[in-house]
Order: structure tokens, then C-alpha cells, then sequence
């Protein structure tokens, strides 16, 4: 029988990563082009991946916890220290760096859709009436000008 280590996952958990890195480039370049067919995909596949690196960090968090560890980041560490494993370090230290650039990747492409949004209610706002009791209407210049809706016709 094997033994589960908190190794077993780490170079799966820096390839999922990987991954996720390349899909928030490509979200981003669809936010920047303002191409949004192609973003529902993307977040499904991000969902994915995340519910993915989800699972693989609690499973190393277990098997620190077993190995005498604390289950976090923090024991991860100290179980590094503790192999003397270059290539563990050199893995563990290429998924942070991973995941310091999703982050500010996800940070960047939030702000990319936060102004995306700011434009869509704006073209929205545009196409109200100003005030509920008017009508927009342009004159033969091109002005626009508001006339007060009608209350109908009355007779009596």
C-alpha cells in the first residue's frame, strides 16, 4: 500500500494551475475585446478547474495533517524543510508563483469586467427617459427636447 504523501498532488495542483492561468489570459483578452460569446465558456472551465485545485489542496492538507504537519500553507513548508527536497521546493515554489499571478490576473480581468459593466448601464441609462413624465423627442435641428407626456384625451 502506498503512502500518501502531500507530494502526490503538488505537480497535478501546479498543472491545474497552469491551466488556469492560460484560461484567465484568454478571459482577458476576451474582456479587453469586449467579446463576451466566449466568456461563459471560459468561467465553466474555470469552475472546473478550481473545484479541481479545491479537492487536491484539501487531499495535501490531509496528508500533512497525517505526516505531523499543520494542514496548511504554513506545514507545507515545514514538510519541505523537513524532505531537504530541492525538486519538492522548486514544485511548491513554482505553484505559488502560479497563484500570486492568478490572483492579480482575476484582480485585473474583475476590473476589466466591473468597467464593462459601467459601460453597459451606461448605454442603458442613455436609452431612458429622463424623467418619467416626459417624453424624449428631437426636434428638425437635432436638439433634443422633452414634451410632457399626455394624460389622454378628456370629454365630457
Amino acid at each position: 500500500m502506498s503512502t500518501v504523501t502531500p507530494l502526490n498532488n503538488l505537480r497535478e495542483e501546479e498543472q491545474i494551475m497552469a491551466t488556469l492561468l492560460e484560461l484567465l489570459k484568454q478571459e482577458q483578452q476576451l474582456l479587453v475585446t469586449a467579446d463576451t460569446d466566449g466568456l461563459p465558456a471560459v468561467t465553466a472551465k474555470k469552475t472546473a478547474l478550481i473545484a479541481q485545485m479545491t479537492l487536491l489542496s484539501a487531499q495535501r492538507h490531509r496528508a500533512l495533517g497525517k505526516a505531523g504537519f499543520a494542514a496548511e500553507e504554513s506545514g507545507m513548508e515545514a514538510w519541505i524543510a523537513a524532505s531537504a527536497d530541492d525538486r519538492i521546493a522548486q514544485s511548491w515554489k513554482l505553484l505559488l508563483e502560479h497563484t500570486r499571478e492568478a490572483k492579480e490576473l482575476n484582480r485585473i480581468n474583475g476590473m476589466l469586467i466591473n468597467k464593462q459593466m459601467g459601460h453597459t448601464q451606461g448605454a442603458l441609462q442613455a436609452l431612458q427617459p429622463l424623467s418619467s413624465g416626459a417624453n424624449n423627442v428631437y426636434s428638425a435641428s437635432g436638439m433634443s427636447s422633452t414634451i410632457p407626456r399626455s394624460r389622454g384625451f378628456l370629454a365630457g
